[in-house]
């Protein structure tokens, strides 16, 4: 399995763990508010709100929180939000590339530093890692009944770089400039994804022992709790030790 693929498909089953905790659902309503803001509250209007609508989908997120989500978002006086990045590095030489979603930018810029500098990391300029991870469109569903050989010649055509079965889950992964192609493919097929979005992917690893990875993973852990934190990306090796400590 190739990088990237090995790195979507554990984020998919993290995902899958972290569903089972509200903290998924206030991010996706942050994700709509966001959406809304930009696109307005209409989805065939608002390509960037059809996608969050999906994922929420994907997340068995009740249809009326959604709704309720959107209407809050349409209102004039809705709380507004900023989206921003910081990149750093945790112990050991480790990349970290976080976003957020936040009404108090300089509240979560001092909760990352805080966790940077309390760990042993180091809270680092935008764009400091920009050689380190590539965005890519990454695309995740169920096998159903598709035919992985069918699948995969069809999706190729629509700029597919990778098609892993794995779990009965599809992965698919294409770069940053073809994902809205991808979108509209899997449209055509009727297949909706359980999730899509654009992800940071590492191109190289930093493989460290036990010990130490543990160490790096109870910071990517302090940020993925933190509630302005909606997505974090490194490029810890996530070797099958690591993955079976986890």
């Amino acid at each position: 399995m190739s990088g990237h693929n090995k790195w979507s498909t554990i984020k998919r089953k993290k995902g899958a763990l972290d569903a089972k905790r509200s903290k998924v659902f206030s991010k996706i309503i942050k994700e709509i508010s966001i959406s809304v803001r930009e696109g307005g509250p209409d989805p065939d209007g608002n390509p960037r709100l059809r996608l969050v609508l999906s994922n929420a989908r994907g997340s068995n997120m009740p249809k009326e929180v959604i709704q309720r989500a959107v209407n809050k978002a349409a209102d004039k006086d809705a709380a507004s939000l900023s989206e921003v990045t910081y990149e750093g590095y945790a112990n050991f030489g480790v990349a970290v590339f976080i976003e957020c979603t936040t009404d108090n930018i300089q509240r979560t810029v001092s909760n990352v530093r805080a966790a940077f500098n309390k760990h042993n990391g180091s809270l680092g300029t935008n764009g400091s890692l920009s050689f380190i991870f590539d965005r890519k469109g990454i695309f995740t569903f169920p096998q159903g009944t598709l035919n992985e050989d069918e699948l995969t010649m069809e999706l190729i055509d629509a700029g597919a770089e990778d098609v892993v079965l794995e779990d009965d889950y599809f992965s698919i992964t294409t770069a940053m400039e073809d994902f809205g192609k991808m979108m509209k493919k899997l449209e055509e097929m009727k297949i909706e994804p359980e999730n899509a979005q654009l992800q940071r992917i590492p191109k190289n690893t930093v493989k460290l022992d036990i010990d130490s990875a543990k160490k790096v993973l109870r910071l990517i852990e302090i940020f993925e709790e933190d509630d302005d934190v909606q997505n974090v990306y490194h490029n810890l090796e996530l070797t099958d030790e690591l993955m079976a400590e986890m």
